[in-house]
């Protein structure tokens, strides 16, 4: 569906979620589960490309007509960022006449840069994905937490029968979803999975995600270590795989690793959850928070290969034990990380910064004549 350039249409746009990242990345699939329900409370519209179901579409040229079309009941519109690209781009809109009040969404746990600081300062608000994230924000931020859709990311009926029509050997699956890279602890996962998977004949493992050019030769050095543990038919490169396909990976395996040096939040681990995966996770982004150890995940410090393996390696020596910590994780996201949750708290935001504008043009407006 796309925004048509009639100026009623226009006149009516409240919000503005930019996603300006040509490469699908975590940013663009938290814009995706989340658009479309904050454009169930408001009139909000989609800029940029992998635009989901449920939000419409605004081109370039809507936007620019955008600056002579101002919001019908409303002081602003809001801009609601999550990238550096995104908060430079609503800076200069507004620089150039664009009525809108900017938002960052930091999912980060490192320092920002000097010029990712620069960008913040200059927001209107900023939403912060955990207690974490927002530490290392300068200045206040509102905490709301990722939510799933817990339809998309539903259990399979039958997870043998999924895992079977893969074609995989053995009769489980243990997986590990991102883009292949050191940070992602992709190494970490290769590693374990070398260990184990020649102790536990019923297991397959497989790897989800994007390999960048600068990460050939890591990739491959990955490959020989593969290969000289004899497990190349046992751990698959399954490389990006289309959007609509990733949920199917999570009901196809059983056991979910999360394996990062550095994580912003760490979406994935919710996915998996919702999928009901056995999730091993390092202590990196979100998952101190998502998971209670034992109870429905374990958890490992980060960049211990021998830790990793020991957490991972009682659900493949007692599989039968995986539905019932699966259930758990399921039951923890319904409870904590749902979307609903999310887009009503991400909407709050937006009407606090209206109320504001709204009181600061009244102010200004029917301020009394200096004397």
């Amino acid at each position: 569906m796309s925004v048509a350039g009639r100026a009623a249409d226009l006149d009516a746009i409240e919000v503005v979620v930019p996603n300006l990242k040509r490469r699908y990345s975590g940013g663009t699939a938290v814009n995706r589960t989340i658009a479309p329900l904050i454009a169930e409370r408001c009139r909000a519209v989609w800029f940029g490309p992998d635009r989901p179901e449920g939000i419409a579409s605004l081109s370039l040229m809507d936007l620019l007509r955008l600056r002579a079309s101002p919001a019908k009941g409303r002081p602003a519109r809001i801009w609601h960022a999550r990238r550096n690209t995104e908060m430079l781009m609503g800076l200069v809109l507004r620089l150039l006449g664009w009525r809108l009040k900017l938002i960052f969404n930091s999912a980060g746990q490192r320092r920002k840069t000097l010029y990712t600081r620069f960008l913040i300062r200059r927001m209107d608000a900023v939403i912060a994905t955990s207690a974490v994230s927002a530490s290392f924000v300068d200045g206040p931020a509102t905490v709301i937490h990722h939510g799933i859709d817990l339809e998309t990311y539903k259990p399979p009926a039958d997870r043998a029968a999924a895992f079977a029509a893969t074609g995989l050997p053995g009769k489980y699956g243990v997986g590990t979803f991102g883009r292949v890279r050191r940070q992602k602890g992709s190494d970490l996962f290769v590693e374990a999975m070398c260990r184990l998977l020649p102790k536990y004949p019923d297991f397959a493992a497989v790897i989800v995600g994007h390999v960048s050019l600068d990460n050939l030769a890591f990739v491959e050095k990955l490959k020989s270590r593969i290969a000289a543990a004899g497990l190349s038919e046992r751990i698959r490169f399954l490389g990006e795989v289309p959007i609509a396909e990733a949920p199917l990976w999570y009901r196809r395996i059983s056991i979910y690793v999360f394996a990062s040096r550095v994580e912003g939040f760490g979406l994935t681990l919710l996915e998996a959850m919702a999928a009901e995966n056995a999730v091993v996770a390092t202590r990196a982004g979100a998952a101190e928070m998502v998971i209670d150890g034992g109870e429905n995940g374990f958890l490992a410090p980060i960049d211990d290969i021998d830790a990793l393996t020991a957490a991972i390696e009682p659900m493949m020596r007692e599989p039968e034990r995986i539905a019932a910590i699966g259930a758990k994780a399921r039951a923890r996201v319904e409870r904590d990380f749902n979307r609903e949750r999310e887009a009503d708290e991400i909407v709050a935001v937006y009407r606090g910064l209206w109320g504001a504008a709204g009181a600061e043009e009244s102010k200004r407006k029917f301020a009394a004549p200096s004397s």
